[in-house]
């Protein structure tokens, strides 16, 4: 750690980068067969579950989508009251959070209360869901709410198909993460994350945590690094921007909402593969060329590491047997982010219906939506994307909550349905949820609502060409 002290403006400046280091020179974890077989297990679990194809029912599909599906059919009743119960305890303990807020004799005040703490207009939000649950569940209030295209697909299709995926994705999700995946694969990722995407080594695991996890995750981690001086200004506006994904769990939501969910593994590699071009672009443009490499504390630098593949491959594994040591065991990590992914659920699934819901009959009543596709359209039939009129205003309207753009399109073609699934989840910015975590989480940098519109853009032009490219390759070769 430096000891330089800070400039007038309370900042930091890395006087100089620190030399690499051969890994032949650290000193690694010891070769262990328990940890080691407990993280290979929970690695082919994972992979299994999420990535390995297999026909079921006439169709190739996922592990993932077979359960969902089963339980979300099977158990329809049961899922529903659980929707219903979860949504209301998302609205009642916001409601205490925010009550603590203005008063000092606090009740119920916990670390549980304290994980609902939000902003004055996700409570309400909240509660507006939890309103907009009673009515779905019970068939109150207005016909409109109740339509199979509005209410019926907020309420039966998607909040349900969210509470499942949400902690059943968790529960595998955290054997990846805490049982030695997380760093196993970021090391093995940290030579190409400076060259390419000009940050730390380091920044692959707050991207991992993104994508395995949630973007909540992935900028929890890059927060914390930041304030203990391991990023400058650059690189959170980076990671944040760049690599605060969707977590594989929403991007299991997007596809069984178009009912695409079996061409998951295609979904996820297209994914991957704009996620990583866009960022190879955008980190060299402005905004984020702009951004100044300045420290709110002492600079930490990551110490470059030198090594043959066999090397790298050897120091990963270290880290992946030093994780496992560390960790309770696979049960207990598993029953940990199963309970993790219902938090997550009761916290985001009223806030999801409510916007959904708005976002659906200003889209079915309005034509706002339509206004904005306009000039898109044209552009989306040059490139052979089919259904080019409708896809139109679902690459624009993403900004507003991920979910709609997949919610506007779901009587198009497969391959358009595949086309907006993939754009949906790359654009990364929306308002809902990331962008104003952003602002309020980095406001020291600061991250300005401008720049986050700017880059919205700037993404939504780099993806579109690069993903209807993918969608015919797909079909070219029989996928779509």
């Amino acid at each position: 750690m430096s000891s330089q002290q800070p400039s007038a403006d309370g900042l930091y400046h890395l006087e100089a980068e620190p030399q690499p280091r051969r890994i032949g020179e650290l000193e690694l974890t010891p070769f262990s067969w328990g940890p080691f077989l407990k993280f290979l297990v929970s690695f082919l679990i994972g992979a299994f579950f999420f990535i390995y194809p297999i026909t079921y029912r006439g169709r190739s599909t996922v592990p993932f989508d077979i359960v969902v599906t089963f339980i979300r059919t099977s158990y329809t009743p049961l899922v529903a009251i659980y929707v219903l119960l979860i949504i209301w305890i998302g609205a009642v303990f916001t409601t205490i959070a925010m009550i603590n807020k203005q008063r000092k004799q606090k009740i119920f005040d916990n670390a549980f209360t304290r994980y609902f703490d939000s902003s004055v207009s996700f409570w309400i939000l909240r509660i507006v869901g939890a309103v907009l649950a009673v009515m779905m569940f019970w068939r109150l209030g207005p016909e409109v709410l109740h339509r199979p295209d509005i209410g019926g697909l907020m309420w039966n299709v998607l909040s349900f198909s969210v509470a499942i995926i949400i902690p059943i994705g968790a529960l595998f999700l955290s054997l990846f993460i805490l049982m030695g995946g997380l760093e196993f694969v970021g090391t093995l990722a940290r030579p190409f994350m400076r060259p390419l995407f000009r940050i730390p080594g380091r920044s692959a695991l707050d991207a991992l945590a993104s994508w395995v996890g949630s973007y909540s995750v992935g900028m929890y981690v890059t927060n914390l690094v930041y304030r203990h001086g391991g990023y400058s200004k650059r690189h959170v506006f980076i990671n944040a921007t760049c690599f605060a994904t969707v977590s594989i769990g929403f991007v299991g939501v997007v596809g069984a909402t178009l009912e695409i969910l079996h061409l998951f593994p295609y979904i996820m590699l297209s994914y991957f593969i704009a996620i990583v071009v866009t960022a190879i672009i955008t980190v060299r443009i402005p905004p984020l060329s702009r951004v100044p490499d300045l420290y709110v504390a002492p600079p930490d630098p990551e110490r470059p590491i030198k090594g043959t593949p066999g090397d790298y491959f050897k120091f990963a594994l270290s880290e992946a047997i030093s994780k496992v040591k560390q960790e309770k065991g696979i049960f207990a990590v598993a029953l940990q982010g199963f309970v993790d992914g219902l938090k997550l659920a009761s916290l985001i699934i009223g806030t999801i219906l409510a916007v959904g819901t708005a976002a659906i009959i200003v889209a079915e009543f309005t034509p706002i939506f339509n206004w904005l596709g306009r000039p898109i359209a044209p552009i989306l039939g040059l490139l052979g994307v089919p259904n080019a009129d409708m896809l139109g205003p679902a690459t624009l309207i993403g900004i507003t909550e991920m979910y709609i753009p997949a919610l506007v399109v779901r009587e198009a073609a497969e391959p358009a349905k595949f086309f907006i699934a993939v754009l949906s989840i790359s654009q990364l910015i929306f308002f809902s949820a990331v962008g104003p975590m952003m602002m309020d989480m980095f406001r020291d940098i600061p991250i300005k609502l401008h720049q986050l519109v700017v880059l919205f853009l700037i993404r939504t032009a780099i993806q579109i060409p690069l993903i209807a490219i993918i969608m015919h390759i797909l079909i070219a070769v029989g996928v779509l």
